[in-house]
């Protein structure tokens, strides 16, 4: 078969198969790993990844968490693998053990399951995660969004591509409908499982999705409501390019640290200042959801009114001519891991690794055992929540500190491109 004709020669799926081999931006011999519940999205996209992986030489993998809520996601997740083994595509099966007691049971699954994919994935070696989001999803979510009084980013839809340290995420199907991929299940003879859940009234995302079928007489269809939120995006991109402006003029990222010029804040319009400090908040602590809304009214009354204050893990220092956000101690403080793995999802230390050295923050330990610190003109707050590389309790070095200089810290996505990637 040639590969100029394809997929167009592939009938009813040539768009979805188009989708699939533009995932990600790069080709060949690349790892990627499919995310897979066992639902129709998900097992749709795994089989459009595995035909299409022929034309782009992705080496496919798959991944399924097991939340431990319901006693059928066991026998889900072995009938993923199942499915996988007739494909001939490596499967893994992630449990998430430590549940907590209270809040959100399903915010702490999805973060759970966020963090669970990526630490596998990066221990397999790779980079490029695809996940089944709907256009469905999209509407749904927006009209959650509708119902929190959302502003434009809470509206102009789920992120098709995005990046979290050394991770691309790609939602390939964001733009075809959850019908289109049954029908295509049911073209191919490919069973899949509906999660009970799914018509539980007692989650927001089931209320939206009978919410939406109710619409549907009066025009408002998921086809619609995918244009209008087109459409915001485009204003959305518009009003990002304006932070990105910001950050060019006005911040320095010194050892790590967002420093925002005191006046060239003060001359942004207050929806850039407010960007300006969500976008912080996210490069620091790799958080994937920004505060809630009131929480960034109260950071940015702050910070206008020349109030130091802490928020998701990053202190706000509020000087005459700057503004300095770093990470917060505490939030650091538990955080360890081999030297050769990225530390706080962001800081990546070269020099001569061992198995028995750990990087952990410097801390107020550490500096004390930097005598010469002063001298390398970095903050105290900067150099407390920076790495150290820790032989048990002794110091080997600290790199942004200047203590043995055959260790060096950098950070590999850089504050603007963080903000184009997000």
């Amino acid at each position: 078969m040639s590969v100029d004709t394809w997929p167009q020669d592939q009938g009813l799926d040539a768009d979805l198969l188009r989708a699939a081999r533009e995932a990600f931006a790069d080709q060949g011999r690349i790892k990627v790993a499919v995310a897979v519940s066992g639902g129709g999205d998900s097992i749709a996209l795994l089989h459009l990844m595995h035909r299409a992986a022929a034309q782009t030489g992705y080496q496919i993998y798959a991944v399924t968490v097991d939340h431990g809520l319901r006693a059928e996601a066991a026998a889900e997740a072995a009938g993923v693998a199942q499915f996988c083994a007739n494909l001939g595509i490596p499967h893994a099966t992630l449990h998430w053990r430590d549940h907590p007691t209270t809040g959100n049971v399903m915010d702490h699954a999805r973060h759970a399951r966020t963090r669970l994919i990526g630490d596998w994935a990066r221990l397999q070696g790779i980079a490029q995660i695809a996940l089944g989001h709907t256009a469905d999803d999209v509407a749904e979510t927006f009209l959650m969004g509708l119902a929190r009084a959302a502003g434009l980013d809470g509206l102009a839809g789920m992120r098709g591509r995005w990046q979290t340290a050394c991770l691309t995420w790609s939602r390939p199907l964001l733009r075809h409908s959850r019908a289109s991929l049954r029908a295509y299940l049911s073209r191919h003879a490919i069973a899949w499982v509906d999660d009970p859940t799914n018509e539980d009234e007692d989650y927001t995302r089931v209320k939206a999705r009978k919410v939406l079928a109710a619409l549907a007489p009066l025009g408002i269809t998921v086809d619609r409501l995918t244009i209008s939120i087109a459409h915001l995006a485009v204003a959305q991109t518009a009003v990002q390019h304006g932070v990105l402006a910001a950050v060019d003029a006005y911040v320095t990222t010194p050892a790590g640290v967002v420093q925002i010029s005191r006046a060239g804040f003060n001359d942004l319009p207050p929806d850039l200042q407010r960007r300006l400090l969500v976008a912080a908040i996210a490069w620091l602590s790799g958080d994937a959801y920004p505060p809630r809304s009131a929480k960034q009214t109260t950071l940015l009354a702050a910070m206008r009114a020349g109030r130091d204050t802490t928020l998701n893990g990053c202190r706000f220092r509020s000087k005459s001519d700057h503004i300095a956000v770093t990470r917060e101690p505490r939030a650091v403080a538990a955080i360890t891991c081999l030297t050769d793995h990225l530390w706080d999802n962001r800081w990546r230390v070269t020099g001569p690794h061992a198995p028995d050295l750990t990087l952990r923050a410097l801390g107020a330990e550490g500096l004390r055992l930097c005598k010469n610190w002063r001298d390398c003109g970095i903050s105290r707050d900067a150099l407390l929540v920076s790495p150290g590389v820790w032989r048990g309790d002794a110091l080997i070095s600290a790199p942004i500190a200047g203590f043995n200089p055959e260790w060096s810290a950098t950070i590999p996505t850089g504050f603007a491109k963080f903000i184009l990637s997000h």
